[in-house]
């Protein structure tokens, strides 16, 4: 496993860009999306805007609220802002509506799967993580259990996402459960070693995107 930065880069946009074909394909298995993909859908529906332009437009948002955390992002962070809306709309672009729910379920575990996988690349690059989990972060460093950070987040932007008009359902469940565990396999399986930056197993599963 290269620890060179071109191997890291590699890794890092190759990751991102699975992300968004992730997100793409539980947007349409259409039986539930991740808390935050939840928010980014409710925002699209209300606005007309793409939703891949509204998961940047979230993750630049949420850099903001980086400033008073005092957290500095990395050059990962900042393709994570940009290339994950992107690869987003462009596989939505691709991808066609399907309607047997046995074809939908397949297409959600295979996002779920894929987005396990994406994770465990781009953060296993060591290059900075994504703008959300970076606020999870930030606010844990203040004092609060990051746990309870964690929690709360994610309820919050779920709960505001189905308000606006997001789509929950059991893929969203299922999401929850699964992608702890499969963050915990993989990460390290995936994550370059340096020096300053040892792999371990029993870091928090990070959120989506």
């Amino acid at each position: 496993m290269s620890t060179r930065l071109p191997g890291r880069m590699v890794r890092l946009l190759g990751g991102l860009v699975l992300f968004g074909v992730s997100v793409a394909l539980m947007v349409r298995a259409d039986l539930g999306l991740a808390s935050w993909d939840v928010l980014h859908q409710g925002l699209a529906e209300r606005t007309g805007v793409p939703l891949g332009q509204v998961v940047n437009l979230v993750a630049v948002a949420v850099l903001l609220l980086w400033i008073p955390l005092r957290q500095r992002p990395g050059f990962g962070t900042l393709a994570n802002a940009v290339v994950v809306g992107v690869t987003a709309d462009a596989a939505l672009a691709l991808l066609p509506s399907v309607t047997p729910l046995s074809a939908r379920i397949g297409l959600l575990v295979a996002g779920i799967l894929l987005n396990g996988l994406a994770t465990a690349l781009y953060l296993g690059a060591g290059l900075g993580p994504g703008p959300r989990d970076g606020l999870m972060t930030g606010l844990a460093a203040r004092g609060v259990p990051i746990g309870r950070v964690r929690t709360a987040i994610e309820l919050g932007v779920l709960a505001l996402g189905w308000t606006l008009g997001g789509t929950v359902g059991p893929g969203t469940l299922l999401f929850a459960v699964s992608i702890g565990p499969l963050a915990h396999h993989l990460i390290p399986k995936f994550t370059v070693p340096t020096p300053s930056r040892p792999v371990t197993t029993g870091a928090t599963p990070p959120c989506p995107a």
